[in-house]
């Protein structure tokens, strides 16, 4: 076999420029390298063709010569002269793959061209998420005509991700028929990006109370604002356009006055939309009554519901308590609060003795609180009560009780109505502020006392205990300042509030505070990271009559509206401004006052550093 092999592979006289020189006879004994050389055979010979290798379609020959004879038809496979031959179809060959790389490349180019196109379509039809770049801004409004009241909110109206700036005032005041001067206000929507009117209406008297809410929860139907005025006035808008709506007609408010803002309900008479329940009072204390209002139409549902109140001090509510169980109340008083079951309301209302299933359910420890004729009204507190809040609960899907009283704060919990804690005060007027101080994600609660002539305290209070945990005085002499929070995404609550310019210099050199004019106020913040450092984030003249905090989903930020009067000389209208700024560009361009001195002491860099961190979320334990 080996013998075959060689002469079947080596020329006379000739060498193979692949294999070279090449005895057989020195192989002769290495089985595996035989089958190595029949390998090497078969490739070099085209390799298998149809299954079968080369030399199996000849017959092993038996001699020599057959072998020889066998070999023959492969010389012209041997190239000659040293160079290799050129197999057949070899330039067919290379024509086709140039075509192919041709093509190949043709289509990439033109991919590669589409796409780029394609790019550039979408850079400018699809626009980019409108950036928050007006870091702040101020709006003058002109002169105010009068008026009170000063009702702000915060909604998105254009849809551009950025809640916007609702607000009324009053223009001027016309005489009426009987001689009594009726203000005139307007209803206007400020852009929360740069300050530019969006819309604006005219309303027939003062607003008492702006909101704006969606009435048919789970849909993305259109934001309504709802504007509660002074006298009979309760009207719908419609955010994005500021047409109205429906307004409820005056006739069924003949016998009194609106006296306090619509609340919205559950939907009472199953048309798909929420209602709402206003309280109108009459001349005499005791003449209070409920009217249910269909939230699509403004017409009432069904007649007025009376009811004799006797009680001394501040009207509370109306407000609605949803209990665990799902029972609906409403919650109301002079001076005190009481509670009625929305399902009463509805039965006497519709002149009916049965109501919605939604509304038959009931609270048994609420129930428990009937008077002993089982009358209709659930006594909840009496003692002096001025201000009542709703706070969420930690532990349940249902809210707390916070009351004001003249003693002090209470905390009542909401399933049960039995004290939390209490906290005995003087001087507490302004609603408490909720937020996170702790970390045990309860909500704590900044408070705002008088301390004297020209000083308040500013004092936050456990939620969970009812302690003070941080406090301090400084000058302020306006009457009433607004105090508000925005929670971070680490759930801690940043407290924003008014005061009178604080030393940034240490305790002991001797300066001063409230050295500055008394009409400039500040605008402070506490972070309860940092308890004995202050922000000074902007200033004011003139009085802060309202305020709120919204929150740029987008970018994280948050930025505060304030309502102010300026001063004006006398018999002259108060001019009214709306500003807008940023928190976290205040946050870094705002003043440090230290508070006290801390081990170890806390540098510029390390605060900055911390607050550039900072992000702003919506709260997760809205009412």
């Amino acid at each position: 076999m080996a013998t075959v092999l060689s002469r079947a592979l080596k020329l006379p006289g000739k060498k193979s420029p692949d294999l070279g020189e090449y005895d057989p006879l020195t192989q002769a004994d290495s089985d595996e390298s035989e089958d190595d050389l029949v390998l090497d055979l078969q490739q070099k010979n085209g390799g298998v063709k149809n299954g079968k290798s080369p030399l199996a379609e000849v017959p092993e020959p038996d001699s020599d010569a057959e072998a020889a004879g066998a070999a023959k038809p492969h010389l012209s496979e041997v190239p000659t002269e040293g160079y290799p031959s050129e197999p057949l179809g070899g330039l067919e060959q290379k024509a086709t793959s140039s075509i192919v790389s041709y093509v190949r490349t043709s289509v990439f180019l033109l991919t590669l061209g589409v796409s780029m196109v394609l790019v550039l379509v979408c850079a400018f039809l699809i626009p980019c998420p409108p950036r928050d770049l007006h870091s702040t801004w101020n709006r003058h409004l002109g002169p105010q005509g009068g008026g009170d009241l000063s009702p702000l909110e915060l909604a998105d109206v254009n849809g551009d991700g950025l809640r916007d700036v609702l607000l009324s005032f009053v223009t001027s005041r016309n005489a009426s028929a009987i001689g009594v001067s009726r203000p005139t206000a307007v209803l206007v929507c400020l852009s929360g990006m740069n300050g530019s009117t969006l819309w604006s209406s005219p309303l027939p008297e003062e607003a008492r109370d702006i909101s704006c809410l969606n009435l048919m929860p789970g849909t993305v139907a259109e934001t309504i604002c709802l504007v509660t005025g002074t006298h009979k006035m309760l009207s719908a808008f419609n955010a994005t356009s500021g047409k109205a709506i429906w307004t409820l007609n005056p006739n069924y408010l003949s016998n009194g006055t609106l006296a306090a803002p619509g609340v919205a309900l559950p939907d009472v008479d199953d048309d798909g939309v929420r209602d709402l329940v206003v309280l109108a009072i009459g001349e005499l204390q005791p003449d209070l009554c409920f009217l249910l209002v269909s939230g699509r139409t403004g017409n009432p549902v069904g007649r007025p519901v009376k009811y004799n109140i006797v009680g001394a001090g501040n009207l509370i509510g109306p407000q609605v308590y949803i209990t665990a169980n799902g029972a609906v109340y409403i919650l109301f008083g002079f001076g005190n609060i009481q509670a009625v079951a929305l399902r009463d309301i509805f039965v006497q209302a519709q002149n009916r003795d049965s109501s919605p299933p939604s509304l038959q359910i009931e609270e048994p420890e609420w129930e428990k609180r009937r008077s002993i004729n089982l009358s209709e009204l659930i006594d909840i507190y009496s003692d002096g009560v001025e201000l009542l809040q709703l706070v969420k609960a930690p532990d349940s899907n249902c809210s707390n009780l916070l009351i004001t009283t003249r003693q002090g704060l209470v905390l009542l919990r909401g399933q049960s109505l039995t004290p939390s804690w209490t906290l005995s005060l003087h001087g507490l007027h302004s609603q408490p502020t909720s937020g996170y101080f702790t970390d045990d994600q309860t909500l704590d609660f900044l408070l705002q006392i008088q301390d004297g002539a020209g000083m308040k305290k500013m004092m936050v209070v456990d939620g969970d205990s009812g302690s003070v945990i941080w406090n301090y005085s400084a000058p302020c002499r306006m009457k009433e300042t607004p105090t508000t929070s925005a929670v971070t995404s680490d759930q801690k609550s940043v407290f924003l509030f008014w005061a009178e310019g604080l030393s940034a210099a240490p305790l002991n050199s001797g300066v001063i505070p409230g050295a500055e004019p008394p009409s400039l106020h500040h605008l402070y913040l506490l972070h309860p990271v940092f308890p004995s450092i202050l922000l000074d984030l902007a200033n004011a003249t003139g009085t802060v009559t309202a305020s709120k905090v919204g929150i740029n989903d987008l970018w994280k930020d948050a930025f505060y509206v304030t309502r102010t009067t300026g001063p004006s000389s006398k018999g002259r209208p108060t001019p009214l401004v709306v500003s807008k700024l940023s928190l976290r560009w205040a946050l870094m361009e705002g003043q440090m006052v230290q508070l006290k001195e801390t081990t170890p002491k806390i540098g510029r860099g390390e605060l900055r550093r911390f607050l550039s961190r900072i992000k702003f979320v919506d709260s997760p334990l809205q009412v």
